[in-house]
């Protein structure tokens, strides 16, 4: 029922979001990828071997908001903090991205940097453009899974705030927009526990309501602004120093 309501929104926001005019019946039909067998903890990357960090997203990747995007975007703010002697992180995301056009857009070149440590954070475009949930799991599903298999990386993937107070969303029905954000993230806790020891969810949903208000969203009504950036990266940061990456304050 949700998608019906969030369809209004699909086309309220393409001034945003490039992506939001798709819907389920335009995808290619999608393949899962092998579910890979459970495999042990890779070797834990330290200050004094550096880490090499890849980033999968989209528009937030990119920093659309941010007073100075190539700065400001979360992921160059996490990349800010690795320690000293690690490479330059590579960041992979494109603006508009939906989960599926990431699978052939972004993952073959996060296998290629051979990285130890990715983030991935790809779910509200396709949440705005209606995209089933069981649609999204099985697109976020070929990446993190194709990570798994083919790199040794431990992998931290976002799931999605409570979008609620966000101004783009005030004309959308919010007890549903609710049970779509519910049922996203229920599908990245269940992509996550195919391989509990690699891949790892940062919780960017519990207490996010609260952290909207004018200083937070940019001017477009819709992107984080610099501050929101800043605690979108220390929610990413957070998760990625409980689980030994040794990232600097």
């Amino acid at each position: 029922m949700w998608k019906r309501e969030l369809a209004i929104l699909s086309v309220g926001c393409a001034a945003f979001v490039s992506a939001c005019s798709a819907t389920p019946a335009a995808l290619p039909s999608q393949t899962r990828a092998p579910t890979p067998s459970p495999s042990s903890a890779p070797p834990t990357a330290t200050a004094a071997s550096g880490i090499k960090y890849v980033a999968i997203g989209a528009s937030d990747s990119v920093g659309v908001g941010a007073s100075d995007p190539a700065k400001g975007s979360w992921p160059a703010i996490v990349a800010s903090r690795l320690p000293a002697g690690s490479p330059p992180y590579t960041n992979l995301g494109v603006s508009g991205s939906l989960a599926l056009q990431a699978v052939t857009q972004q993952l073959p070149g996060a296998i290629a940097q051979k990285p130890n440590l990715v983030s991935v954070w790809l779910a509200v475009n396709d949440l705005n453009a209606t995209i089933e949930p069981a649609s999204f799991a099985e697109s976020l599903g070929q990446i993190v899974d194709g990570l798994v298999q083919k790199t040794g990386a431990t992998i931290f993937v976002g799931d999605v705030p409570d979008l609620r107070a966000v101004p783009v969303y005030a004309g959308v029905d919010k007890a549903r927009l609710l049970a779509g954000i519910q049922a996203y993230n229920d599908a990245i806790v269940g992509i996550a526990a195919r391989n509990p020891t690699r891949v790892k969810v940062v919780d960017l949903f519990t207490g996010s309501a609260a952290l909207v208000s004018s200083g937070t969203v940019s001017q477009d009504g819709f992107h984080p602004s610099d501050e929101g950036y800043q605690l979108i990266a220390e929610r990413f940061a957070s998760a990625m120093r409980a689980n030994g990456v040794p990232l600097r304050a």
